[in-house]
Formats: structure tokens, sequence, C-alpha cells
């Protein structure tokens, strides 16, 4: 592989999705209430994918420096550090270039609109985007890393769903009302279900490891019993805001074909195990990504 193909294999591209998915789905509410900005997407979008990556390289160092990668019994593809293709000092100097990255467009973002909100309205926008920051990287890094200790899935919860996506409606709308919650809390359980296949996948290395997550601390059998909880309450986050907000014509319903895809992925996760599991990372965030586009034409229409 050449030294791009390194760099595009340690971004991890397929976790894309679901970042892109939370600005998709913002953007689609705060346009069904009648206020959408063009610059304020791109911006959100361009910001969510390089947290995204950031967070990415960050784990990649953080699990190597851990010991996760080395127990020869990971389940996932190999890492970048791990195999040596990238060195731990050139990780963390892409990790320092992403925060530079993450922090420029961040303050560009909450700039673009200050004029609309209050001074402590920015000052809380900036303190979650640093909060933000700090989450990408200390998931695995550090001697406190949150990862290793079993709060992964809130903390995936919260970031992709009720933060990513009120965050960005709020840029859209500058103000703060109920429609985007249960859409939030619908894509946050998305990306709970996206950490807890990997965590099924590679539940004996974690607890070889050391690493508690959810799935190591429940079981296979319970963590397959907990992700149908989870793409349940997905289901009912999302009906309910149509049934509140969004109730007729009968087509905006439309977008229930997608839980289809969903509850197919549902069903197979349930008789895989291991290696077996790992399509469904990508089908998952694929899954999420799918809803939240027809979601929102649906509700748009």
């Amino acid at each position: 592989m050449t030294k791009i193909q390194n760099w595009l294999s340690a971004f991890r591209l397929r976790t894309l999705f679901l970042a892109a998915a939370g600005v998709l789905l913002a953007s689609g509410l705060a346009w069904h209430e009648g206020h959408f900005s063009a610059t304020t997407f791109a911006l959100a979008l361009a910001l969510a994918v390089s947290i995204q990556i950031l967070s990415n390289l960050a784990n990649d160092l953080g699990d190597y420096q851990k010991g996760t990668d080395t127990t020869g019994k990971r389940q996932g593809p190999t890492r970048a550090v791990q195999s040596g293709k990238i060195s731990p000092r050139q990780m963390k100097t892409a990790i320092g270039i992403f925060i530079g990255i993450v922090a420029a467009i961040g303050l560009t973002l909450v700039l673009y609109s200050a004029e609309h909100y209050t001074q402590s309205s920015v000052f809380i926008l900036l303190g979650i985007g640093l909060i933000c920051i700090l989450s990408a990287l200390f998931y695995t890094i550090g001697k406190y890393a949150y990862g290793y200790v079993g709060w992964g899935d809130f903390f995936a919860f919260l970031f992709f769903g009720p933060v990513a996506v009120i965050g960005t409606y709020f840029l859209h709308i500058h103000s703060f009302d109920f429609q985007p919650v249960l859409p939030s809390v619908g894509l946050g359980f998305i990306s709970a279900m996206i950490l807890n296949v990997n965590n099924m996948r590679d539940i004996e290395n974690d607890r070889a490891s050391g690493k508690i997550t959810v799935a190591s601390k429940l079981g296979l059998k319970n963590a397959k019993i907990y992700h149908t909880l989870l793409t349940f309450g997905m289901f009912t986050c999302f009906l309910q805001y149509s049934y509140m907000y969004a109730p007729s014509p009968w087509y905006r319903y439309l977008y229930v074909i997608v839980f289809l895809f969903q509850f197919y992925i549902l069903t197979q996760v349930h008789k895989k195990k291991g290696r077996e599991l790992d399509p469904y990372l990508k089908l998952t965030s694929m899954a999420g990504l799918l809803l939240a586009v027809v979601f929102i034409i649906c509700i748009n229409i």
C-alpha cells in the first residue's frame, strides 16, 4: 500500500457515514421548520467528518499504546500503528494536525452566525466544541480513557446523537426547541448499535486486554438483546417524531421502509459472532445514513 492508502485506511472511511448522518438529519429538521443555511450545513459537515477522523486516529494510537491491538485475538481489520505502516510519532503528528483542523472549522462555524447568538450562547458552543475534541482524544488515550471503563456506548450515543443533531439544528435555527430531540436520540441509538457490533466482534480480545465494554460485561448473548432494544428504541423515536410533528399525509411515513433493512441487519447480528460481525459495522453505519436521508425527504415533502 502507498502512504496515501495507509492514511486513508487509518481514517477508517467506513465510519464517516454516521458523522454525515447527524448533520444531514439536523439540517433536514431545520428545513422542515423553515430554516436552512447552506454555509452552516457545509461547515457542520466538514466539522463532523474531521472530528470522526480525529477520533479514529486517536483510537488507533490509544489501542496500540494499551496493547489492545497486540493480543493476537483482535477480529477486526489490522490497525495502522499496530501494523507498523504508520509510526506512533507520525500518528501523534496527524492527531495534532486534525486538532487544528477541527478547531479552525469549529471556530469558523460558530463565528459565522455569532451575531444571532447571545454572548453566553457563543461560549457554550465553543465549550461544546472543546468537549468534542477532548472526547475524541480520550476514548482510548490516557490513563482514564473512558472507552476502557464501560462508558464508550454512552458517549457514542451522546456525541453522535443529541450533541451532533441538536447542536447543528441550533446553528441553523439559532434557538432551541424540542423538535430535534427524538430524532437525535434515535440516531444516538444507531451510534451505540455500531459500537456494540464492534465490541461484540472483539469481545474476547477486549476481555484479554482488560478493556471493559458493555458487550464484555453483558456477554455475547445479552449484548445481542441489548442490541435489539437499541434497534426498537430507534424505531420508536423516529415514529414518535412523525406522529408529533409530521403526521400527514401518509407518505411522510415511507421512511419506515428503511427499518426493514435495519431489521435484516438485526437478524444477521443475532446469527453471527467474532469476525463474522465485521461487515455489519459498515452496514449499520450505512443504514443510519440512509435512514437520515430518507427521513428528511419524507418529512419535507
